[in-house]
């Protein structure tokens, strides 16, 4: 009839067989079907892979300006045994052993300097990381290739664990700064002092520091790893480091928040 609007999924299509306009409205609702089918983006999920660089400087009681410890997890030439390694708090034991993450390769000896090496995988997101154990002696070096990685943007995030180094050796800092803004952690005394106008300068973004003498066990940045990837705030990367060190130092979550910096978006 002149003047009514035709249905364009209507049967009795003029131009086109029958036989394919039938088709057309399958493969239509065959697609609505799929995009429905599709799991949502959850809050965990992120827009694409990212990484993790880790630099683990080993105890060592006779390079570094530290308190000295038992004489097997203070070898700076012993990983396996080692305080920021090897022992129970260590990066080689904390994060293998975490039902988030999964062991993709290691690695023994790589040269003189770097002794053991990690890479690992999150079981919920393509997010990895990259760990490194420099001997005790190398601290410096340690120190400054975390610094390098962080001025040429070569991760996401960047951390350090270990003794802080610039309270006792000068490093001059990287020359190269970069745009991408890498997150840094520096897991080591009083590091906010010693380290956020360095990190800064380079175009970094410290995510965790600390403001007092601690103990930088890699179950602190295994937490705020988690916080991080979660997209949260410095504020909250902090109060999930204040509990994991409260509940390792049987302390209050106060006192323990209290070892880390304020840092302010």
């Amino acid at each position: 009839m002149p003047g009514v609007p035709r249905n364009p999924l209507d049967d009795t299509h003029p131009t086109e067989p029958l036989s394919l306009l039938r088709m057309k409205r399958l493969l239509l609702f065959c697609l609505s079907l799929t995009l429905c089918s599709l799991p949502a983006r959850g809050e965990d999920e992120p827009a694409s892979d990212r990484t993790i660089l880790v630099f683990v400087a080993l105890c060592d009681n006779e390079s570094q300006g530290i308190v000295k410890v038992g004489a097997a997890i203070g070898d700076g030439d012993k990983p396996d045994a080692n305080l920021y390694w090897g022992c129970d708090d260590g990066f080689g034991k904390v994060f293998p052993r975490s039902s988030n993450w999964d062991v993709v390769e290691k690695k023994s000896d790589l040269n003189e300097t770097v002794l053991r090496q990690l890479e690992l995988k999150h079981r919920k997101e393509g997010l990895r990381i990259i760990a490194k154990a420099y001997r005790g002696s190398e601290i410096a070096l340690c120190y400054n290739d975390f610094e390098t990685a962080l001025s040429k943007g070569e991760a996401d995030l960047v951390a350090f664990i270990g003794h802080n180094v610039l309270m006792d050796t000068r490093i001059p800092e990287p020359m190269v700064s970069t745009d991408a803004e890498p997150a840094a952690i520096v897991l080591a005394c009083v590091s906010e002092r010693y380290c956020r106008p360095r990190l800064e300068k380079m175009g970094a973004v410290p995510v965790l520091l600390t403001r007092q003498l601690m103990y930088p066990g890699a179950f602190l940045l295994h937490d705020a790893i988690e916080s991080w990837r979660k997209g949260e705030s410095p504020g909250e990367i902090r109060a999930a480091a204040g509990r994991a060190y409260a509940r390792n130092q049987s302390i209050s979550v106060r006192a323990g928040t209290g070892i880390f910096a304020d840092l302010k978006e």
